[in-house]
């Protein structure tokens, strides 16, 4: 079996442009800037024959999403893609102590402390088992072969971790911005990255 996965983060929002921390929790729209992002990546890659479309249970990586669905593209939203959970910094602007705070968690997890969360929120290795049941949800759908998967930025580089087998750790090497994309083949069991942080759609917009 193989199957050719597009992995995009969802278009701006305003909290993206304020540095609100968003996270599952916070459910915010696109903005103009996120929506003509979305449309951008719709024009690059509309005439991929897209099997199925999988997103979070976010409005952002819906309205992301829409061009395709209009083409009748089906779409179906999974828990296990959701963006990380921030706990009690969710919907606050970064002061600077929340980004301290931030900065000791970031830390703490390059250092492989996965397990740590901020206070009432979501540790790496909690949000990579729930990843990991999407992932295998997608992989039982034989009839899909290829697949748009809207995410958020933080979950996207845990997922591109632990789908290329590079240690969760090393999360922040995985560069990310909105509606960019990453391109990875599934086969013989494994993942491979065919396109990396393509952002060639985004020429001539502002992004964030």
């Amino acid at each position: 079996m193989k199957k050719t996965f597009y992995f995009i983060r969802h278009g701006q929002t305003d909290l993206n442009l304020k540095g609100i921390v968003q996270g599952r929790g916070v459910d915010s729209p696109l903005n103009d800037n996120g929506f003509k992002q979305a449309q951008a990546f719709y024009d690059a890659y509309k005439d991929i024959p897209f099997d199925k479309i999988y997103t979070s249970t976010l409005l952002r990586t819906h309205q992301t999403v829409s061009p395709f669905l209009k083409d009748g593209v089906p779409m179906e939203q999974l828990m296990g893609l959701d963006e990380i959970s921030w706990g009690i910094y969710e919907g606050q602007e970064q002061t600077e102590d929340i980004l301290s705070g931030f900065d000791k968690v970031v830390t703490s997890w390059r250092n492989n402390d996965l397990d740590l969360a901020i206070e009432n929120g979501e540790s790496p290795n909690a949000l990579v088992f729930r990843q990991k049941e999407a992932v295998d949800y997608m992989l039982e759908q034989q009839e899909e072969e290829t697949i748009l998967v809207c995410m958020h930025g933080r979950a996207m580089r845990i997922m591109l971790c632990h789908l290329t087998d590079v240690p969760v750790c090393k999360m922040d090497d995985f560069p990310h911005t909105n509606t960019a994309l990453y391109k990875l083949e599934y086969e013989n069991n494994s993942f491979s990255i065919v396109d990396y942080f393509n952002t060639k759609h985004l020429e001539g917009l502002l992004n964030e």
